[in-house]
């Protein structure tokens, strides 16, 4: 059987969007980290993207079981909620970054391998989460249910490292902000 998404005309716009903003937020990430603005003090940030992270891991799981329980229309109103809780992270994370210098992780030995290692595989699939969240929910929103569960077999748990992953980042560097 061929993938309905696959076979949609090259000029889909939803898919083009789609495409067009896979590439262009990660894009926009990298290139504002390397803007600096001064006189602004967002480091309250952290502390609060991260708990959207921690929010957004329970809402993902809560979905998962309403879907499971036949309670599509919560499904639906859960998963709006973690894309827009997704949204806010990002606006967070790039202000604070955008205010404030880097912080270093400064543990050592084997923690700061594993510190590197969650936060490696954090950013790369944060990166590859957004194309497949975006899909799955465009075949959700035109009907098909069956791509859908298809392709959310694999969006849901790199979707739910990468929000977990978020927090346990985040609570190994917290000692090292200043």
């Amino acid at each position: 059987m061929t993938d309905p998404l696959l076979t949609r005309p090259k000029n889909d716009p939803y898919r083009k969007l789609i495409i067009v903003l896979s590439i262009i937020i990660p894009l926009a990430v990298a290139i504002l980290f390397g803007v600096e603005i001064k006189g602004f003090d967002l480091t309250f940030l952290p502390p609060i993207y991260a708990s959207i992270n921690g929010l957004t891991a329970v809402l993902l799981v809560a979905a998962f079981m309403c879907i499971k329980n036949g309670r599509r229309r919560a499904h639906e109103l859960i998963m709006k909620i973690c894309m827009g809780l997704s949204a806010l992270f990002l606006l967070m994370y790039v202000a604070y970054h955008m205010t404030s210098a880097s912080t270093p992780f400064g543990g050592t030995g084997y923690v700061r391998n594993v510190y590197f290692f969650i936060l490696i595989s954090h950013i790369l699939l944060s990166v590859g989460v957004i194309p497949l969240v975006l899909f799955t929910y465009l075949r959700a929103w035109r009907g098909d249910f069956a791509g859908h569960r298809k392709l959310a077999k694999i969006a849901f748990p790199c979707w739910l490292y990468v929000a977990v992953s978020g927090v346990i980042v985040y609570l190994m560097i917290s000692p090292y902000y200043k």
